[in-house]
């Protein structure tokens, strides 16, 4: 503060405040989306590999390696049940991008991330159930 500044007086500080205030509730309007478009998108590279990871981590252990094994075993031809495997896995991974692709037209990505998230929590609240009521 200046020493040969004029004092501030309340009326001034209340017309301020109120100012603000309508720059602050300015901030809350709805304005149309732009895309960024400094924002990077990720490469090919990159998805593929968080797929990859992601996918790879699920599946390690789960029901469907076990029953591969255990038909590998049984059938004693690894390459066939390994071929029937992949197969089925390519078919269940493209219904499921198909969809996925499609509701990503009709819905915007908060709805899906909620309704993932709401559908989740309801087989984890099924599953609790099921093992304590059960």
């Amino acid at each position: 503060m200046k020493l040969d500044s004029t004092p501030v007086s309340i009326s001034d500080l209340s017309q301020t405040q109120n100012q603000l205030e309508i720059q602050d509730t300015d901030d809350y309007l709805i304005e149309p989306v732009v895309k960024d478009s400094s924002k990077k998108q990720e490469s090919a590279l990159v998805v593929f590999g968080t797929t990859f990871i992601t996918i790879f981590l699920a599946e390690i252990g789960d029901k469907t390696q076990l029953s591969t094994l255990l038909m590998s075993a049984e059938s004693h031809q690894p390459w066939v049940v390994f071929i029937g495997s992949g197969a089925a896995l390519i078919t269940t991974s493209l219904l499921g991008v198909l969809l996925g692709g499609w509701i990503a037209t009709k819905l915007s990505p908060k709805t899906v991330e909620k309704s993932a998230g709401v559908m989740l929590l309801l087989i984890s609240v099924m599953l609790f159930w099921d093992v304590f009521m059960g």
